[in-house]
């Protein structure tokens, strides 16, 4: 690795894109806490359980896609499941897998807690930019998020 200093072009990315990446998941968090009373990495984890259908998920997958570590997603899922809105099973083929699936009542957390994200992501991300800024913002990050999530 280059130890060199970020040039002022390069800052001059680098800044408003850090300020962002720290900035989205707080306000995320707070108004999905304040209309739901659920955390926005909860939603993200229910998200990715819906869109499994009725397939329980193995936590080793879920905290994959999820892009959680183990421990941090076995503490959401202790915290979902005292809610009723998880399941957690051992698999039936192999008993050491621990699967993961959403319950009726988390199904029901989304209905309500969906209009709500896609409300503010619409409002803070995709309403301010043109068709051609957000088709330009998807390929950039599309770019960017294998190299992030390779680091992890």
């Amino acid at each position: 690795m280059s130890d060199r200093r970020l040039d002022d072009s390069e800052m001059a990315t680098w800044l408003p894109t850090i300020r962002f990446v720290q900035l989205l998941p707080q306000v995320l968090d707070r108004t999905l806490k304040a209309e739901t009373g659920l955390k926005h990495s909860h939603y993200a984890i229910l998200v990715t359980l819906a869109g499994q259908g009725d397939r329980a998920i193995p936590m080793t997958e879920l905290a994959q896609i999820a892009g959680l570590s183990r421990s941090r997603l076995s503490h959401a899922i202790d915290s979902l499941e005292e809610r009723g809105w998880v399941t957690r099973t051992s698999c039936s083929s192999d008993r050491r897998t621990l699967t993961a699936a959403l319950t009726e009542a988390g199904r029901e957390l989304l209905r309500t807690a969906a209009p709500v994200h896609v409300a503010q992501i619409r409002a803070l991300i995709l309403d301010p930019l043109t068709d051609a800024e957000r088709e330009q913002l998807g390929a950039i990050l599309a770019k960017l998020t294998p190299g992030v999530a390779a680091a992890l």
